[in-house]
C-alpha cells in the first residue's frame, strides 16, 4: 500500500500502540499493566465519539446528494458510504466480542462491576484464545482485509485512497524490526502471548480506534468528492459588454448589460495568448500594451484574435476550456501641431505638440530623434526638438513601451536676418540722401525673417559682429571704421564728410544667440549706401 499522510491525531494514537506493543514485549511489571484499564477506557470513549461522527456523515452525504439534485454521478456515493458503514460496523461488533470473550473467559470483572487486579495480569488466557485456539490469526486476517476492502468500495464510486494494514508482524514496525529479541515475532505472538488481560484489552480497544478512524477518512473522500463537477456560482458582478467602447456624439451607444459569476470555490489558471494572468475572485485580470501591426486595411484597422484558456478542475479531472475573441487594431494617428510643422529649422528649439489621439487618457508618449535631440515638456506630448544643421529629422513616437509611429521632417536652416541701418530717430530712409554730414548715430541691426522671428522668438535674436563703414567720395574711399556691434562709432567719417558724399555699410558676419545661450555665428555680405547731401 501507498503511504498515507498521517493527522497528528493518526500519529498520537499511533505512537500509544507503539508503546504499548513495546511494552507487551518487554514483559513490564502488573502495576504498571493495570493503568492499561485507564487507556483502555479512554480508548473506548474516543470509539464512541467515532461512531457518532461517522454516522452522521453518512447521514450528511446522502442529505447534500439529495439536495444537489440526487446526480447519477453522486447516488452511488450514497450507497458507498452506508457499506463502509456496515462494514466497519461488522469488524467493530467482531471486535468487541472478541474483548467480551477475553473478560469472561478471564472472570476479569466482579458483581460490582470492577476489573478484578488478579485477573488482569493473568497471562494464559489471552494466549489459550488468541494463538491456541487461533483467534488471533482470524483477527489478524479481518483487520488486514479491512483496508482493502474500504479502498474497494471508495475505487467503485472513482474516489482513489488507500490504507495501511492494521494488524502487523514485529518486523513490520519500525519500533521492532531491527530488534533481534523481538522481530522474529508474528503478530499473534507480538500481542497476545504472554501478554496480560489488562494489557490486551487496551490492544483490541486501540485496533477499533485504528479502524473508525479509516472509516472517518474514507468518508471525508466521499463528501470531498460530491459535486465535484458543478460549478458552484456564489461570486456576481454587473458587467456592460459594449459593440464599442468609442462612440461618436449623434451616434447610439449599443451593448448588452448583463450578470457575469464565478466560483470563489476553485482557483482556476487562465492564460491569454500563452501568458498567465492574475486571477481575482474568479475572474482573470486582462492587461497588456496592443503593438503596432505590419499591415492596415483601407480603414486603418487589423484584426487580431486573443487566445484566451482556462485550466479548471471539473468532476476530479483537470479541464481546459478556450475562447477565441476578435477584435482590430486601429492604426495611430500621430496629430503634430506647431506655427511650422512643414520643416523644422536647425539647431533651434522647435517646439511641438505630437499627439495620438486613439490613445486617449492612456497616452504616456516617449520620444527618440535620429539627427537632432529631444526636450520633453511639462504635459503628455509637448516636446522641444532640437535638429542639427541639415538633412532630415526622424522623431519616433512610442507610449507605454510600445512603438507607435515616425514622423518625419526636412531641417530647414535658420533664414538670414535683415541689414538695417538706424540714427537716434529710427531706422534711416535709404530712398532719400541724409543731410550732411550724415547721422550723428548709427546703429546697424539684424532683423530676423518676420516668420522666423515670430514662432522661434528665444532663437532669432542677432547682431552685427563683423563689417565695416567706408566713407566713400566720388567712388573712392576716405577713410572706414569697423563694425563691432551694433553701435558704430563714425565721428571721425563725419568729420571728414561733406555733401555728395556716400557712407557705405558693408556687413560680413552676423552673430545668433539661440535658446540656450550659445553665439552662433554666419558670414554674411550685404552692402547699404546712405548718400549724403
Amino acid at each position: 500500500m501507498a503511504s498515507v499522510k498521517e493527522t497528528p491525531r493518526q500519529r498520537m494514537i499511533g505512537m500509544m500502540y507503539l508503546v504499548l506493543t513495546a511494552l507487551l514485549a518487554l514483559q513490564v511489571s502488573n502495576q504498571i499493566l493495570q493503568k492499561f484499564i485507564l487507556l483502555n477506557n479512554g480508548l473506548e470513549r474516543t470509539s464512541k465519539n467515532y461512531i457518532e461522527k461517522n454516522e452522521f456523515t453518512v447521514s450528511s452525504i446522502a442529505s447534500t446528494v439529495e439536495q444537489q439534485g440526487n446526480n447519477e454521478r453522486d447516488v452511488p456515493k450514497v450507497e458507498a458510504a452506508r457499506q463502509i458503514r456496515e462494514k466497519t460496523s461488522e469488524i467493530f461488533e467482531y471486535l468487541e466480542d472478541q474483548k467480551q470473550k477475553l473478560i469472561n473467559e478471564s472472570n476479569a470483572i466482579n458483581q460490582e462491576g470492577q476489573f478484578k487486579n488478579s485477573a488482569l495480569k493473568n497471562t494464559d488466557i489471552p494466549g489459550n484464545i488468541f494463538n491456541n485456539n487461533q483467534v488471533g490469526y482470524e483477527m489478524q486476517d479481518k483487520l488486514n482485509a479491512y483496508p482493502q476492502e474500504i479502498t474497494s468500495i471508495l475505487a467503485s464510486i472513482g474516489v482513489e485512497r488507500e490504507f495501511e494494514r492494521i494488524a502487523k508482524d514485529a518486523e513490520d514496525i519500525d519500533m521492532f524490526k531491527d530488534d533481534p529479541d523481538v522481530n522474529y515475532k508474528d503478530f499473534v505472538n507480538l500481542n497476545f502471548v504472554k501478554s496480560p488481560v489488562g494489557a490486551v484489552l487496551a490492544l483490541i480497544s486501540q485496533f477499533e480506534n485504528e479502524v473508525l478512524n479509516i472509516e472517518s477518512e474514507a468518508l471525508s473522500a466521499i463528501t470531498s468528492s460530491i459535486g465535484t463537477f458543478y460549478f458552484k456560482s456564489d461570486v456576481f458582478k454587473a458587467s456592460v459588454s459594449a459593440n464599442s467602447n468609442v462612440v461618436a456624439a449623434g451616434t447610439k451607444f449599443e451593448g448588452n448589460l448583463f450578470i457575469a459569476s464565478s466560483s470563489s470555490s476553485v482557483k482556476p489558471k487562465m492564460s491569454i495568448n500563452g501568458e498567465e494572468i492574475p486571477v481575482e475572485d474568479g475572474f482573470g485580470q486582462i492587461n497588456f500594451t496592443v503593438p503596432p501591426a505590419s499591415n492596415y486595411d483601407d480603414r486603418g484597422l487589423a484584426k487580431r484574435t486573443l487566445t484566451g484558456e482556462i485550466l479548471i478542475n471539473v468532476a476530479g479531472e483537470d479541464s481546459l476550456l478556450t475562447v477565441d475573441y476578435d477584435y482590430f487594431v486601429a492604426k495611430p494617428t500621430i496629430e503634430v501641431t506647431a506655427e511650422a510643422v512643414q520643416q523644422l529649422y536647425a539647431e533651434c528649439a522647435n517646439e511641438l505638440n505630437i499627439k495620438v489621439p486613439a490613445l486617449g487618457t492612456n497616452y504616456a508618449p516617449e520620444f527618440t530623434v535620429s539627427n537632432g535631440q529631444a526636450i520633453k515638456g511639462n504635459q503628455p506630448g509637448q516636446v522641444t526638438i532640437i535638429p542639427n544643421s541639415s538633412g532630415k529629422v526622424n522623431i519616433g513616437v512610442s507610449s507605454g513601451g510600445a512603438k507607435i509611429g515616425t514622423v518625419t521632417y526636412d531641417i530647414r536652416p535658420v533664414p538670414a536676418p535683415t541689414i538695417r541701418p538706424y540714427d537716434g530717430r529710427g531706422e534711416i530712409d535709404l530712398s532719400n540722401p541724409y543731410p550732411s554730414p550724415g547721422p550723428s548715430q548709427l546703429y546697424v541691426r539684424a532683423i530676423p525673417e518676420p516668420t522666423f522671428g515670430r514662432i522661434m522668438p528665444r532663437d532669432a535674436r542677432f547682431e552685427v559682429t563683423g563689417g565695416e563703414v567706408i566713407l566713400l567720395r566720388n567712388e573712392v574711399p576716405r577713410d572706414k571704421v569697423n563694425i563691432t556691434g551694433e553701435n558704430v562709432p563714425i565721428r571721425s567719417l563725419l568729420a571728414a564728410a561733406r555733401s555728395g558724399d556716400d557712407l557705405v555699410i558693408r556687413v560680413t558676419e552676423v552673430t545668433r544667440t539661440n535658446f540656450r545661450g550659445n553665439k552662433i555665428r554666419s558670414n554674411q555680405n550685404e552692402i547699404i549706401r546712405i548718400p549724403i547731401k
